[in-house]
């Protein structure tokens, strides 16, 4: 079974958590490619989605799926995304499409968060994923200084510029063993818009896409 056959796996075993006249959060990636496909098979039972990233909303249009505002709805149902890597408690890094910021918006409207992943991506301590952290441009060369301070190594993702109009710093060579405390810690540094730790909402569900199948885990 390759990577890719992996995560469609797991993006297709996601639709049995979608419900019938649900508005579904849908994420950005690969993986989250997938169930967008998978989606499309059960387009006239939902109401829409609300979607992380231009790409995502831009992909379920095509397909003829309503994508609503986020300011549209007070809640979702569920949050089918991915992620760069995912610990034993369920807290991620995500971020290496530069859709973090989106992405943490619409995980904390959502009652439940599936993570949809292949294997690879399931680690023991975070952080051999570069840590993307969304900054203000003004900021970059401050908030650079101090991610060294914390113990990384910040690199400017050149080239890339949020869906926000914001950069992205990605700090490598960090062993993060305590995801929420780190997460506090940089998102309260000046010019931070967010840090790609989903550790305070991390997911409720976790599907992961193996040779053996699909295996799920649940909080």
């Amino acid at each position: 079974m390759t990577q890719d056959e992996m995560k469609k796996a797991a993006g297709w075993a996601a639709l049995d958590y979608v419900k019938k006249g649900s508005i579904v959060g849908v994420g950005t990636g690969s993986t989250v490619n997938h169930f967008i496909d998978a989606l499309e098979t059960r387009k006239e039972e939902i109401k829409g989605a609300v979607s992380s990233s231009v790409a995502s909303t831009e992909r379920l249009e095509q397909i003829g799926i309503p994508v609503l505002d986020a300011n549209e709805v007070s809640s979702l149902d569920v949050y089918v995304d991915g992620a760069d890597e995912i610990n034993g408690d369920y807290d991620m890094i995500k971020g290496g499409g530069a859709a973090l910021t989106r992405e943490k918006i619409v995980a904390a409207i959502a009652k439940k968060f599936i993570c949809i992943v292949d294997d690879t991506k399931q680690v023991d301590v975070l952080g051999q994923f570069p840590l993307p952290v969304e900054v203000i441009p003004m900021a970059r060369s401050y908030i650079g200084r101090e991610l060294v301070k914390l113990g990384g190594d910040p690199v400017y993702r050149e080239g890339v510029v949020t869906d926000n109009g914001n950069i992205i710093l990605d700090v490598h060579n960090m062993e993060i063993t305590d995801p929420k405390a780190m997460e506090d810690q940089i998102n309260a540094l000046p010019g931070v818009v967010t840090v790609g730790l989903f550790a305070h909402r991390g997911a409720d569900v976790l599907l992961v896409g193996s040779p053996d199948g699909v295996k799920k885990f649940e909080k």
